[in-house]
């Protein structure tokens, strides 16, 4: 719910406009925690509708790693890091990982996310969408900084929200969220509170509050005897840190391992989890609670949320989640090596059956044809006794060699992302398989 934001929201609306036109756009929104940056993007990702959108969020944990927040940004458009010059296409594979070599010149890289927004709006206005500015480690945002001032002519709109940008942001232009007006925030306290409400709290949490959406949603359920010396934010994130203290063990675990993970990926969240002996149904009171979301990506109610779960966490506890999270992205730590009853009729993209393409492994030595992978989730889900059965899909860039995509098939189980899946096969539009264990 966006109350009294026309302004912001037209704001919005004009730079959306522009680059549907042709025309690029950089805007900073700033404002302190809770204030509505979140739900501005929000509103930005719900307008762009039918353009191409890459959303991310800074990690307070991955500050310290340079390059870490670029990675997030560019991974999805490096389908065009080809078409970069081959000194800045140099440069950004170091900065991301991709290539080994000495420490790459800061201006090249900024040239180079530069060439890949403009090549990446070559085939359409392209929308990016940061929160968490703050937390943008300093090489990302020095980065970043570099390529927005000059987005003018093409046809890309870059958008990032932070508490108090750093200082290689501060020239670019912003937009101050303030708080609400006192009409608008008595409105919002009223629907948000649902028992009758003391007039001397509710101007007491108008008071403190100060307009702030969120402090109006959460102070009304913290200590009812006073206010605090202790800033907003901070007040804030202390309410979730007892809402978090107050779920079971397993569901702390879960939610600090979460809020370590910096791309939000729930087969890797899940699997991290169980890495670390957690339940698969240890999430749902944190869900139920209206703490964290399991869909496409994982998304904390609010960035204090994860923030709260993170610092909740001991230096150890910090540490295992950050190994459990690493190990997870290995392909042989979540993929189990193929068993002799497992069998996969992949089906091509027209829907028609893949007649005489089933393939079955029947030794040791056995290895299956390039129409799949094969693909286990556990003794414990597929036995002979009890068949499991999995709806499947593969997707591959059109391009290329029908052999080379035909080796992507990747699994998604009906039930909840599951360590069955590696994190990057989440990645690949569009085959269709079912998986089914057979009996010796």
């Amino acid at each position: 719910m966006l109350l009294d934001r026309q302004h912001e929201c037209r704001v919005l609306d004009g730079l959306l406009d522009a680059v549907r036109a042709g025309r690029g756009g950089v805007l900073v929104v700033r404002g302190e925690a809770g204030i509505g940056k979140t739900a501005l993007l929000d509103y930005t990702a719900r307008t762009a509708a039918g353009l191409r959108l890459v959303r991310i969020a800074g990690v307070e944990s991955e500050m310290e790693l340079a390059f870490a927040a670029l990675h997030q940004l560019c991974t999805p458009l490096l389908t065009h890091l080809r078409h970069l010059p081959e000194p800045q296409r140099d440069a950004l594979a170091i900065a991301l990982g991709r290539r080994s070599g000495p420490a790459p010149d800061h201006f090249l890289v900024g040239l180079a996310v530069l060439s890949l927004l403009s090549e990446a709006a070559g085939d359409g206005p392209l929308v990016c969408l940061i929160d968490d500015g703050h937390w943008l480690d300093q090489a990302s945002g020095r980065a970043l900084a570099f390529a927005a001032r000059r987005l003018l002519a093409e046809a890309v709109l870059l958008v990032i929200a932070a508490r108090e940008p750093a200082a290689d942001l501060r020239t670019l232009p912003d937009l101050l969220v303030e708080g609400l007006p006192d009409a608008e925030a008595r409105e919002l306290l009223a629907s948000v509170v649902r028992r009758p409400l003391d007039d001397r709290v509710r101007e007491r949490v108008l008071g403190e509050a100060r307009g702030n959406p969120l402090a109006l949603r959460e102070l009304p359920h913290d200590d009812p005897a006073g206010g605090s010396a202790h800033p907003l934010a901070g007040r804030i994130e202390e309410q979730f840190r007892r809402q978090i203290s107050d779920l079971p063990a397993a569901t702390r675990r879960m939610l600090q391992v979460a809020a370590a993970d910096p791309v939000g990926d729930p087969a890797r969240v899940w699997l991290a989890g169980r890495l670390l002996g957690v339940p698969a149904d240890a999430a749902a009171p944190a869900v139920e609670a209206g703490l964290i979301e399991f869909a496409t990506w994982v998304r904390f109610r609010h960035p204090l949320v994860r923030s709260a779960a993170y610092r909740s966490a001991s230096l150890g506890e910090r540490q295992e989640a950050h190994r459990a999270l690493a190990a997870s992205s290995r392909p042989s730590t979540c993929l189990p090596p193929p068993t002799p009853d497992r069998r996969i009729r992949c089906v091509p993209r027209r829907h028609s059956t893949c007649a005489g393409r089933s393939c079955s492994s029947s030794g040791a030595g056995a290895t299956p044809p390039r129409c799949c992978s094969t693909l286990r989730g556990g003794s414990s889900r597929s036995t002979p006794a009890s068949p499991a059965r999995r709806t499947c899909r593969r997707s591959a860039p059109r391009s290329g060699s029908a052999n080379r995509s035909d080796r992507a098939c990747w699994a998604r189980s009906r039930s909840p992302p599951g360590p069955h899946l590696r994190p990057r096969d989440r990645w690949v539009p569009a085959m269709y398989c079912s998986t089914r264990s057979q009996s010796g």
